[in-house]
């Protein structure tokens, strides 16, 4: 029988303007990503892969692959091309197509409503998160989103890797333009925590079949040594970049750690007493995170005259017992099983891995398939590794997602961080011919998943 139910999502996840392309087709508005310029070693997003235009071609090897579930963004900027007002029914028609072909080969649509794309619009006019305007312009998108799709697509999301929101990022993700302080950031936070509820608790009244869900990017620290300073330094940060949001999602309120926090530090965000109420209510269905790598802490390193936020970059040290790729990414399938177990036990909600995998430098020699047996180690120990997890500690685990199942641009724009089990024929600024090509891992893949989980030799 194996560990896997059944019903058990196996899949790949991906963002709007990581795939997409047409970029100003169809009506759709500039997202911020939009006016970002090709630099050296970087490219653009206005093509990204062409996903836009190939669907029906991408998706046909999600299907051969045997995947059962695919988690997607939609663009924000392609249905409210100004983030608010108008909407664009050809945005939403392009969504109509794709979502239905997923469903014709047997797929399960997961959508994700903001990948990071703020509208050019919102953060110009509004600096985007920093506004509470801009998080009731979310709810209100949202809501469109899911008045359409709730009879088609039973697993949601709201915000991608929600807890880089209170990380330096949080200033570009959000579309604000204003200055870096820890007052800013908390608030940009306070405002996707608020918009996320909001959400939650309309697909709740409104689509009582479907799940939805917060997601984090976890970040697995681990003490350099055992100095005392070393391992308190770890649980702060695990404290205000996990545990923090999973009590949110969980529960609908802060945890202590970060209200006190706010005190000692002076850089509370200003909310509102009815917010309290609609935090509350907003319990998640599921717990779900993206996991690639884990981090060591050094506290030595820390300048405590800096905020929280910016010290844990500083702290970050190599951790000798670990191989990393080319990017200083630690390879860590341990640590997965560790995160399955610890969030479980503690919050006893079904988890959800929606991103994990490795990306490599890889070109294609325009003949033979990638040989690419470092992606398949990778992905077999990770699944081994949850395998464990619910075998041995009793986890309920929903699926596992693999980031980017077929080669798209990373978040900086490298088309050379290839994730997939498919090569897309196209460098940083080439385009080339975009054709797909399946590597060497394709094939393992299939017969992991046509197995379900059976097989993964």
């Amino acid at each position: 029988m194996g560990v896997f139910k059944k019903d058990f999502l196996w899949g790949g996840s991906v963002s709007a303007m990581q795939t997409e392309g047409a970029w100003d087709e169809d009506g759709k508005g500039k997202s911020v990503y939009d006016i970002r310029t090709e630099a050296a070693g970087v490219s653009d997003w206005k093509v990204a892969i062409d996903t836009y235009h190939r669907y029906e071609e991408d998706n046909a090897l999600l299907a051969e692959l045997g995947f059962n579930c695919y988690r997607f963004s939609i663009s924000w900027s392609r249905v409210f091309p100004e983030g608010k007002g108008t909407i664009n029914e050809q945005g939403l028609a392009f969504y109509d197509r794709f979502i239905d072909d997923l469903l014709a080969r047997g797929i399960e649509p997961m959508i994700c409503l903001y990948h990071f794309d703020m509208p050019l619009k919102l953060a110009e006019e509004y600096n985007g998160f920093l506004s509470r305007e801009v998080a009731d312009y979310f709810a209100e998108y949202a809501k469109v989103i899911v008045d359409r799709y709730k009879d088609k697509v039973k697993y949601w999301l709201t915000f991608n890797e929600q807890n880089i929101f209170g990380m330096e990022h949080a200033f570009k993700i959000s579309g604000c333009q204003c200055k870096e302080t820890e007052r800013n950031l908390y608030q940009i936070q306070y405002h996707t925590f608020l918009a996320h509820a909001k959400v939650v608790n309309y697909i709740h009244a409104t689509a009582p079949a479907c799940k939805v869900g917060g997601m984090i990017a976890y970040q697995l620290f681990y003490p350099a040594t055992c100095k005392p300073e070393d391992v308190f330094f770890a649980h702060q940060a695990d404290e205000r970049f996990n545990q923090l949001y999973w009590e949110v999602f969980a529960n609908g309120k802060y945890t202590k750690n970060m209200l006190a926090y706010f005190s000692a530090e002076n850089c509370k965000p200003e909310m509102a007493e009815a917010d309290l109420a609609v935090l509350a209510k907003s319990k998640s269905d599921f717990l779900s995170f993206s996991y690639y790598a884990s981090k060591c802490m050094s506290f030595a390193a820390v300048d405590t005259s800096k905020p929280f936020f910016r010290q844990v970059e500083q702290a970050h040290v190599a951790n000798s017992y670990l191989l990393a790729n080319a990017w200083n990414w630690e390879i860590d399938p341990l640590g997965f099983r560790l995160i399955l177990d610890k969030t479980y036990q503690q919050y006893n909600l079904p988890l959800f891995p929606i991103e994990n995998g490795i990306g490599w430098d890889e070109v294609w020699d325009g003949a033979q398939p990638i040989n690419d047996s470092y992606r398949v180690d990778y992905h077999r120990s990770h699944i081994q590794a949850m395998q464990q997890a619910m075998e041995t500690d009793g986890v309920d685990v929903l699926g596992y997602l693999t980031w980017a199942p077929i080669d798209i641009l990373s978040s900086q724009g490298e088309m050379k961080k290839r994730y997939g089990f498919v090569y897309v024929n196209r460098d940083e600024h080439d385009l080339k011919d975009l054709s797909r090509i399946r590597k060497q891992s394709f094939a393992w893949m299939k017969k992991v998943t046509t197995s379900n989980g059976l097989d993964l030799e």
